[in-house]
């Protein structure tokens, strides 16, 4: 399995999410009709460190063999993100249906989830990335 692919997709993803979380913090509580306080917006930026960070340890990490014995803990921390995520996602979304707008991140969400998990724990080749 290449895995340059996988890395490149989950770095837009989150660069995205982490630039949404950074820059625009009051308009995501706006949105979610949240209490807008300097405390709620600082976490959210924060948020968005963490988002940013965790792009750029998988775009750097974009041209190396994922799992395996090789960048484990790269594979094994972006599986138990995506798997709470996907997880904590799911859970909201189905506690509150018509909040639509997080059907797309469950699904990717979950979507990585399974594919950080096959190079995690599945058994299967990995190919030098070009």
């Amino acid at each position: 399995m290449n895995t340059k692919y996988l890395m490149i997709a989950s770095s837009i993803f989150l660069g995205l999410i982490g630039l949404v979380c950074t820059f625009a913090a009051s308009e995501i509580l706006i949105y979610f009709r949240l209490e807008e306080s300097e405390i709620f917006e600082l976490i959210i930026q924060i948020l968005g460190a963490l988002y940013l960070g965790f792009t750029l340890l998988n775009w750097t990490a974009r041209a190396n063999l994922i799992g395996g014995i090789y960048s484990k803990p790269v594979s094994l921390g972006n599986f138990l993100h995506f798997v709470t995520g996907g997880i904590t996602l799911a859970k909201y979304f189905s506690k509150y249906p018509t909040n639509t707008i997080l059907i797309v991140p469950t699904a990717i969400y979950l979507i990585f989830a399974i594919a950080f998990g096959l190079v995690s724990f599945g058994r299967h080749e990995f190919k030098k990335q070009a």
